[in-house]
């Protein structure tokens, strides 16, 4: 197996990261640093390189970006489609039209 580093500014996990910080950076990511950062950490967890602490952290890491690139995913759906009710009075979806 080859492994490749990624170093910890690419996948911005400290040894010891408790969360708290961690959390605020997420949030205020793209959906593609989001994905792009979730990527480079599910390449690391893969090579099993990591020690086990930090293979924890990596992984709570893993599992708020994967959260945070849903929720952005669902946000952007929500905005495309929007339901109204047909003439019928049966449910219908329409795109999303800004106002």
């Amino acid at each position: 197996m080859i492994s490749r580093h990624v170093p910890e500014a690419e996948t911005g996990v400290a040894k010891a990261e408790t969360g708290g910080a961690a959390a605020d950076d997420i949030a205020q990511m793209s959906f593609e640093a989001a994905m792009a950062a979730l990527e480079e950490i599910v390449d690391r967890l893969e090579s099993g390189d990591a020690p086990l602490e930090e293979s924890i952290a990596l992984y709570e890491r893993g599992d708020r970006l994967r959260k945070h690139c849903e929720k952005k995913l669902k946000d952007a759906e929500l905005r495309v489609e929007k339901i109204v009710q047909g003439a019928d009075g049966a449910p219908a979806t329409e795109p999303f039209e800004a106002e």
